[in-house]
């Protein structure tokens, strides 16, 4: 396959299939319905969830600044906190485009060598991995009764026993292959998870490591609230259990990855986590477009306003330092 046709499908198949879950979400309920909801939703709730929205990409961006400033640079926080919106912004039209605009954008402004800009994201990313696997085993400790029962009544336990020592030790026999072999593909692998190791393990050795963790924690908690409190926007979705909360979170973060910002596929992960606690899917689907629409609009309201104001800004912080020089010269 050539690199063109592989750069074409990585541009068209998120955005088909956007457009593939976006039917299927509103075949799922009359747009009448949808609109409905909309209109009945209290939209305090969702102000406070995007308020918190706000919060955690304010922290991710000061986050970002532990990460810059041992490699001997000062990263302003005007201008962190613009690249991080905008590069949200960007994600909606090229996946994983944003991460290199972000870079790009320090890169420009604050003179930080873009590779070295680029690694500090992808140690971000690493970091933001391993908080989401945490929070999915939390989720399978506290809920295991649940899951396991939810699973048991579907599916024969014997089979799912037997399913899962054929994956452990097909796991076991691809992990041994991948470590002994010599490959261009096993050594892309090892230098990946390798690669992951080092980003991990470089964020307790950062000076501010504890901070670091800190504003991880802290992003990864209003994330969670921030779907939480916009639950209570709608009626329907209100009292639902805090386990349907919490799959339901699961399954929407992994959503935004499959399309462009979450495109339809947000409303359907929501959906589908809701239905495992029998929640009816009409206010299921309105929640998960609720949820996507609140925050979309915030990212193009803030990343928009963000790269209007990302040459302003410079230039105007430029012309401060240049009259600032000019009178000390002046004074001496």
């Amino acid at each position: 396959m050539s690199s063109k046709l592989k750069t074409i499908l990585k541009l068209t198949l998120p955005l088909v299939l956007g457009i593939v879950l976006v039917w299927y979400s509103i075949s799922k309920i009359t747009f009448s319905e949808l609109v409905q909801y909309f209109k009945d939703a209290d939209y305090s709730w969702i102000g406070i969830g995007v308020f918190l929205g706000i919060l955690s990409h304010l922290s991710r961006a000061y986050r970002w600044r532990y990460m810059i400033e041992p490699m001997g640079y000062k990263l302003r926080f005007a201008n962190s906190a613009m690249a991080v919106f905008a590069a949200y912004l960007i994600n909606y039209t090229i996946p994983r485009a944003g991460e290199v605009s972000r870079a790009s954008i320090v890169t420009n402004y604050e003179g930080i060598p873009f590779e070295k800009a680029f690694g500090t994201i992808v140690a971000e990313r690493v970091a933001d991995m391993f908080v989401m696997l945490g929070i999915i085993v939390i989720t399978l400790f506290l809920e295991f009764d649940f899951i396991f029962k939810f699973f048991s009544e579907r599916f024969d336990p014997y089979k799912i026993g037997i399913g899962l020592i054929v994956l452990l030790l097909l796991a076991f026999l691809v992990y041994t292959l991948i470590r002994k072999s010599n490959s261009k593909f096993a050594v892309k692998v090892r230098t990946f998870f390798n690669g992951l190791i080092e980003g991990v393990m470089s964020i307790f050795r950062m000076k501010y490591k504890w901070a670091f963790i800190g504003h991880t924690l802290f992003i990864w908690f209003m994330y969670l609230m921030m779907f939480y409190l916009t639950s209570f926007s709608l009626e329907e979705t209100s009292d639902i259990p805090f386990a349907a909360i919490l799959i339901g979170f699961i399954s929407a973060s992994f959503s935004i990855a499959a399309t462009n910002g979450g495109i339809g596929a947000y409303p359907v992960a929501i959906f589908a986590a809701f239905s495992i606690f029998g929640i009816a899917k009409e206010p299921s689907i309105a929640f998960g477009w609720i949820m996507w629409s609140s925050q979309t609009l915030m990212i193009i309201i803030l990343g928009g306003i963000s790269l209007l104001l990302l040459p302003l800004y410079n230039r105007w912080h430029k012309r401060k330092m240049i009259d600032a020089n000019n009178s000390n010269d002046i004074i001496h």
